[in-house]
């Protein structure tokens, strides 16, 4: 393989690549060395190695940051480590006994249709090894692409009839699942409970809840919201909690709002949003991931 800029990178070590992604995205040998369990001098030595290697520099030392060839090849190593770490689960799954099913989802896409078709595949065979991940969407997206989870649910708000933005799938096809509408969930007491709807743009001078795992706060269309706590969880029980004890708002999808006491979600009219779930699938997924993509209904995104 070649890039746009002549250099080979068809025999690169992998090894080598995952020094050079942790430094580029930590900004810093000290940091990289630490997400990868590494002495400081080890990532020095990895990406003096994969310099020399390709015969270019690919980062300033002082500040680290990525240079023209570093870029570039920035842009194409993590779809390699994925595309590898695929290979390894498929060859995996090819020598595995049969009956494992691990599906990975973010925390608004668990429902009771989910649930009721998992029990049902779970009932069809007593030998069935399940395993539910739940995580962050950019977690889940990338288990899916690398073949670590048989099937994916994740969610978001987007506009109406818009797919969700996902990082780069690799081989997955995004199908719809569900939708619901978008609201502003807060306290029953809270004044703007009172409101028939809101616009989320006048609502700059109110406090929000940030939950990066749940419902991001940076993902909302709009600018000039300020987050008044930080919530780091993924227990959607926890969160309701918090906006009914009056600690900031949120963007929820409506279904949950109303099964949750003290909470009222008021109908959000500008900007236009619903809460999209979908399912990601791999062109070759086997049973039982299939059957259960079957089972929700799932249907390939126009």
């Amino acid at each position: 393989m070649t890039d746009d800029i002549g250099i080979s990178i068809a025999d690169v070590d992998p090894h080598l690549l995952r020094t050079f992604v942790a430094v580029a995205e930590t900004g810093s040998f000290s940091a990289a060395a630490q997400r990868l369990r590494y002495t400081q001098s080890a990532v020095s030595q990895q990406i003096a190695a994969l310099e020399a290697d390709l015969g270019t520099a690919l980062l300033t030392r002082r500040p680290v940051a990525l240079t023209t060839a570093g870029e570039r090849l920035h842009r194409h190593a993590n779809l390699i480590l994925v595309r590898l770490e695929a290979a390894r689960a498929d060859v995996t799954r090819a020598i595995a006994p049969p009956g494992r099913l691990i599906l990975g989802l973010t925390p608004l896409a668990w429902s009771e249709p989910v649930s009721a078709a998992l029990a049902r595949i779970r009932g069809d065979s007593a030998r069935l090894r399940s395993h539910v991940l739940v995580d962050g969407r950019d977690r889940i997206v990338t288990a899916a692409a690398t073949g670590e989870i048989d099937l994916a649910l994740v969610d978001g708000f987007t506009a109406p009839n818009d797919p969700l933005r996902l990082p780069e799938p690799g081989a997955q096809v995004a199908v719809g699942v569900a939708g619901s509408p978008a609201v502003v969930a807060v306290p029953d007491r809270h004044p703007l409970a009172r409101r028939a709807a809101l616009d989320l743009n006048d609502l700059a001078d109110a406090y929000w809840i940030d939950a990066p795992m749940v419902a991001p706060f940076s993902r909302l269309p709009v600018d000039g919201l300020r987050a008044g706590l930080r919530y780091e969880g993924a227990d959607v029980t926890v969160l309701t909690g918090l906006v009914a004890a009056g600690h900031g708002l949120i963007v929820l999808p409506a279904p949950l709002v109303e099964r949750r006491p003290g909470l009222t979600g008021v109908p959000i009219a500008a900007p236009r949003l619903v809460h999209r779930v979908e399912l990601l699938r791999t062109p070759n997924d086997e049973e039982p991931a299939g059957r259960l993509a079957a089972l929700l209904g799932a249907q390939p995104l126009q």
